[in-house]
């Protein structure tokens, strides 16, 4: 053996040093393609088999609207039109966008002159469907945007939430992006922030990313790209902990195909299901919505593709769960075809 490994030294050291390097890359793409077969084959056999069929609706999904619902845009016909839709679906909650925050963390009132208005026309047209206000901005480090490690932003993200429960929504949505995993200031925001929903016994929802895939991936897109892409499982749990509801940004993937994108989905929503609080609502995003680029492609990040992947998921690890549902993302660009998809493959409340 030594003789072996003593005669290869000496054939490695005779090479050019382009040829070592050659064999070297050689190698490093031979185990990338290897890693990336065996992620493929992973993700297409989580979105094998089929969903039970009470895998469905528990009447707690949810949809996030745009702005123009609360900027004037919007009519009484609209409203209408907005019953007739989610007439008979498990749509519980609208995230309505009321905001976005300033940088420091207030919120202009003139951004949204119609919210009580949307509001009030909402519990009259459909009765029992909760109308949260959607308030995001982007966040430091990333960007130079909103600070929460900044005490005095955090105190006006707190006094705005109180601003727009004034308004009579029945609840706050936090879309804050992009979070990176282990903030210390984002949770201290849930912290200030439950305390005035709590006292208001409304819920405190919010927007999260995807959860690592391989562990500790969070880090790896930090150290390449500067990115917060995913938070770590562990950093999902202690979110999860300090709010009503989640909701799952499971969408913009970069998966290229329906088969993948709908297994890296379900594999998303057992990572979620395993550390989400039982009294917490768990929603899984579906990507009602048409994009084509390097991180979303639109052939694959169907709303067919994410129902059959939750499906699944659920089937799987929590089928008795009640306090779980799907969010459509968005209702501006969601197709019939969209909402038909939801209707079929998720269906309306027992």
């Amino acid at each position: 053996m030594r003789a072996f490994f003593g005669a290869a030294g000496a054939r490695w050291r005779r090479w050019s040093r382009w040829r070592r390097a050659g064999v070297v890359a050689g190698l490093v793409v031979s185990l990338l393609l290897t890693a990336v077969a065996g992620l493929a084959l992973a993700l297409r056999l989580e979105y094998a088999g089929e969903p039970a069929a009470d895998a469905r609706t528990r009447g707690r999904d949810a949809v996030w609207l745009g702005h123009a619902w609360v900027d004037g845009r919007k009519t009484d016909a609209d409203i209408a039109g907005l019953v007739t839709l989610l007439a008979g679906t498990g749509i519980k909650d609208l995230f309505v966008h009321t905001g976005p925050f300033e940088h420091d963390g207030s919120l202009p009132g003139d951004l949204h002159p119609r919210a009580r208005w949307f509001v009030d026309a909402v519990h009259r047209g459909l009765p029992g469907i909760r109308v949260q206000s959607w308030l995001g901005q982007l966040v430091a480090p990333e960007f130079d945007a909103l600070n929460m490690d900044d005490p005095a932003t955090r105190a006006r993200i707190t006094d705005a939430a109180t601003q727009v429960l004034d308004l009579g929504f029945d609840g706050v949505h936090l879309d804050l992006e992009p979070v990176r995993s282990g903030s210390a200031g984002f949770l201290a925001v849930l912290a200030q922030v439950r305390a005035v929903t709590g006292a208001r016994a409304v819920p405190l929802s919010v927007s999260a990313p995807q959860i690592d895939p391989l562990p500790g991936l969070h880090n790896l897109g930090i150290a390449l790209r500067d990115h917060g892409k995913w938070w770590s499982q562990a950093y999902f749990a202690e979110v999860a902990r300090r709010v009503d509801q989640v909701a799952l940004m499971s969408y913009d993937t970069a998966m290229p195909w329906q088969s993948l994108y709908g297994g890296y989905v379900a594999q998303q929503t057992s990572l979620a299901l395993a550390v989400t609080p039982a009294t917490v609502d768990l929603l899984m995003g579906a990507p009602a919505f048409w994009s084509d680029d390097i991180a979303h492609h639109g052939a694959a990040e169907t709303v067919p593709a994410a129902l059959r992947g939750i499906r699944l998921a659920l089937s799987r690890d929590d089928p008795a769960r009640q306090t779980f549902g799907v969010a459509l993302y968005v209702d501006f660009a969601a197709t019939p075809q969209d909402w038909a998809a939801y209707r079929r493959d998720w269906g309306t409340p027992r």
